[in-house]
């Protein structure tokens, strides 16, 4: 890691925003290598310098990865006058720490969302060459039959006239007015799936994202809640990173 500034690594940090770690340093709250340090553009090297905020050491990582169970009603965006946004759900440490949701889900949809504020990861997963599996469970109020298994296999040609890549869908319970359905794209458009069902006839109630590439969604979250990356998702990014 390069060398950084004490105030922008207790602000990365999530301690408090530039001025407020200012004052902290100011007043000896901060402590680099079990002494008091009052010089907020003292270099700090993350991996040598234990620096610690009232007696607690602060943990710094450059990227943050935070995995999200996205709840109906609140927007893929960073700041909305009128919205809930995803930023508003998470603690005051992670937002300012400048995390954005890697790719969108629609206001009415739910579940698995990526906020983190590398900008490498982004770009490695949402580039349309890089075709990512996405795989989204969805209520359809109506039948759905082999033929529109078949018809996502072929691709669909949604309003606008533009053909969708070739999709997986499957099903698991279908009725006359009722269905239940698991679906896998590897492209992203505005609404795809909606207007995917629309181009067939239906219309889908209910939509949640389960995976995200290999990164499938913790059961365990509520919706609302969300946590760090574990190692085992990490692994997962780390090779997205890396290309």
């Amino acid at each position: 890691m390069a060398l950084v500034r004490l105030d922008k690594f207790l602000a990365n940090a999530g301690i408090g925003t530039r001025s407020q770690v200012r004052d902290y340093i100011k007043y000896r709250r901060v402590w680099v290598d079990g002494k008091p340090c009052i010089k907020a553009d003292t270099k700090i090297d993350k991996d040598k310098n234990e620096v610690t905020f009232d007696k607690r050491i602060v943990s710094y990582d450059e990227f943050v990865y935070v995995i999200l169970n996205k709840p109906k009603g609140v927007i893929s965006a960073t700041e909305d006058e009128n919205e809930t946004t995803v930023l508003d759900l998470l603690e005051d440490k992670y937002k300012k720490m400048k995390l954005f949701p890697v790719g969108r889900l629609d206001k009415d949809t739910v579940g698995l969302l990526i906020l983190s504020n590398d900008g490498r990861f982004a770009h490695n997963t949402l580039s349309p060459k890089k075709h990512i599996e996405k795989s989204y469970y969805a209520h359809i109020n109506g039948e759905i039959t082999k033929e529109h298994i078949e018809k996502f296999k072929e691709g669909i040609v949604i309003s606008g006239g533009y053909k969708c890549l070739p999709a997986k869908l499957s099903i698991e319970y279908s009725a006359e007015n009722f269905s239940k359905v698991n679906i896998t794209i590897k492209e992203g458009k505005y609404h795809q799936i909606k207007r995917m069902f629309e181009a067939l006839g239906r219309k889908v109630v209910y939509l949640k994202r389960i995976s995200f590439d290999d990164i499938v969604l913790d059961e365990s979250l509520q919706e609302g809640e969300y946590r760090l990356a574990n190692d085992e998702e990490m692994k997962i990014i780390e090779k997205f990173i890396e290309k």
